[in-house]
Order: C-alpha cells, then structure tokens, then sequence
C-alpha cells in the first residue's frame, strides 16, 4: 500500500514538473484555470510523500490512496471544464474569458481590457497532437486517478485474501 501512496506522490510530481517545464520552458504561460489544474497535483505529491513515510497502518494508507484518488479526479474534472471553456461549450470565469454581450459602454469595455488576465483561459497556448494542453491533463488526471482506485482495489483484494 505504501508503494501505492508513493507512486501517487510521483505521478502528481512529473505532472506539476511537466506544467513548469512547458511554463518555463517553452514560455507557455498559465491562465487562472491552468493554475487551478496544479493544486490537486501539489496536494496529492505532499500527502503522498508524507503519507507513505509517517503512516505505517495499511488502512491509514489506504484511505491516504483514496484521497490520492479522488484528487487526481478533481484534477480531471477541473481540466474537463477548462477544455469545454477552450471549445467555447461553456463561459468561463469572468476574469479570464471574453464574456462580452456586445453591450458594454466603452468605460466598461475599457475596464474590462484594464483589468483583463495577461493569459486567457479561452484561448489554449498551444495543442500536441490537435489537443490543448488541458485536454491531456484530462486524459492523464482521469488515468492517474483511475490506475489509482484499480491499484487500491487489487492491493485490498490481496490483502484480504
């Protein structure tokens, strides 16, 4: 079980590690929902690396794997949403989409380019493969999370046996 919770703290370690290099790297620059996207990551990379060196009981570690879980789907439904907002299926939030009516005052439409994110969330920075990048975190976070509860499952299973 510790083997699971640790390679749930790596995973989630390559993926954030993956997300600066592409950052920093490749000058792709994040928008708010790309950020929101590294905080499942950064959670489940800290409790698993705490988890698996301080827990010793197999059921505390599980329940450890099961948040890991969960949280890989969190991340997953996260980057859902940011792809729909990329394909323009759904508004995204106010502060990095344009949300325009075509019905603003031009002190409002002024307002809005003054305060606008540097990186909207509507617009991807670049596709691998005809994807955004938000659509592979998808795929990876929904993977990763699934891998995870089949992993879990499999572990008790053997366990129990």
């Amino acid at each position: 079980m510790r083997g699971l919770v640790f390679a749930c703290s790596a995973v989630a370690a390559v993926f954030l590690m993956t997300a600066l290099v592409f950052q920093y790297g490749f000058k792709m620059h994040p928008c708010e929902l790309c950020m929101a996207q590294r905080v499942p990551y950064g959670v489940i990379a800290m409790l698993g690396l705490m988890g698996g060196m301080s827990l010793k009981a197999r059921h505390q570690l599980a329940k450890v794997a099961l948040i890991c879980g969960i949280l890989f789907l969190t991340d997953a439904g996260i980057a859902a949403y940011h792809s729909a907002v990329e394909l323009g299926w759904v508004k995204g939030p106010s502060g990095c989409t344009n949300n325009d009516t075509g019905e603003q005052t031009l002190e409002q439409m002024r307002a809005a380019i003054m305060n606008a994110q540097l990186v909207p969330c509507d617009q991807p920075m670049g596709y691998f493969l005809g994807l955004s990048m938000a659509t592979w975190n998808l795929f990876a976070a929904s993977a990763a999370g699934v891998l995870t509860f089949v992993m879990l499952a499999r572990i008790s299973k053997r366990a129990g046996a």
